[in-house]
């Protein structure tokens, strides 16, 4: 049991939850609470570290034959992102995926080799095959927005996130929180030329609708069955000049009251989950 902080392994540990230039070298990040631990994949787990009380509730939580090292509970709390250690903490490879990845990744567990693919891919489950559906985010800064936005991703069934250069980083431990485990299945990929990589993704026949206070089009009158992507901006700011222009069409959710805009993951959130809802219907009919 480590005991002091003074430790190596604890100041590096310190150094990742801190560092984004750290987790890169290191090509790692940190996920901390069982319900992160469970979902880490095993082959990609570095790492575990528990704290001494955790480890005497919990004695066969880590049942495998992955790396156990147990902190004192002071040397933990020390560690920790959160005020509330939950007592498990791990260190993780970090993911890459290239552009490619973001239109569609069909998972081990339903793969068909006969099943017919589109030019531009798509995701396949339940045996039925998927049109892309991305998120693309500009300068996007509240880790706690990017967090959200990845967990709700999943669950509206989207295939990827592109990000550009000026986001936070998706290593963040705020942002690895709040994505309750969806970051190790959602594909993301950062650029430092996003009006470029939009181009590209155009030119693959997806269409980006820009969600933007000039929209002239309720969200709920546009069709997103095809091969489509939503552009959210920065969370004061919002989208550039520039990335506004290259969207396929503006669009904008209606607002009651003196409200002008929504929290840019609540506002991701409503457009992925339109997206889902026509797609679902489009399936049933």
């Amino acid at each position: 049991m480590i005991t002091s902080t003074s430790n190596l392994q604890v100041k590096q540990l310190i150094q990742l939850q801190k560092k984004a230039k750290e987790r890169n070298a290191q090509d790692v990040f940190v996920a901390e609470g069982p319900k992160m631990a469970l979902e880490a994949p095993p082959e990609r787990v570095v790492q575990v570290f528990v704290s001494e009380s955790f480890c005497k509730k919990n004695p066969d939580f880590m049942g495998d034959n992955r790396p156990v090292t147990v902190l004192s509970d002071r040397v933990f709390e020390n560690v920790s992102d959160t005020r509330t250690p939950q007592g498990v903490l791990c260190v993780i490879q970090q993911y890459h995926y290239g552009l490619e990845d973001l239109r569609g990744i069909i998972p081990h567990e339903v793969r068909d080799a006969h099943a017919p693919q589109s030019e531009i891919g798509g995701i396949i489950r339940r045996g039925q095959r998927e049109e892309p559906l991305l998120i693309a985010l500009e300068n996007l800064q509240d880790p706690g927005n990017l967090g959200t936005i990845v967990r709700t991703a999943e669950g509206a069934g989207v295939t990827g996130i592109l990000l550009g250069a000026g986001c936070v980083d998706l290593y963040n431990p705020k942002v690895i929180r709040a994505t309750m485990g969806a970051v190790y299945r959602v594909p993301f990929y950062y650029t430092d030329d996003f009006q470029g990589a939009l181009r590209i993704l155009q030119g693959k026949g997806v269409r980006f609708f820009a969600a933007h206070l000039e929209g002239s089009i309720p969200y709920d009158e546009e069709t997103y069955s095809g091969p489509s992507g939503f552009l959210i901006g920065n969370e004061s700011q919002g989208l550039t000049r520039e990335t506004a222009a290259l969207a396929d069409a503006r669009i904008r959710i209606p607002m009651c009251g003196q409200v002008e805009s929504l929290n840019a993951a609540v506002a991701a959130s409503v457009l992925m989950y339109e997206a889902n809802r026509q797609r679902r219907r489009a399936l049933v009919c």
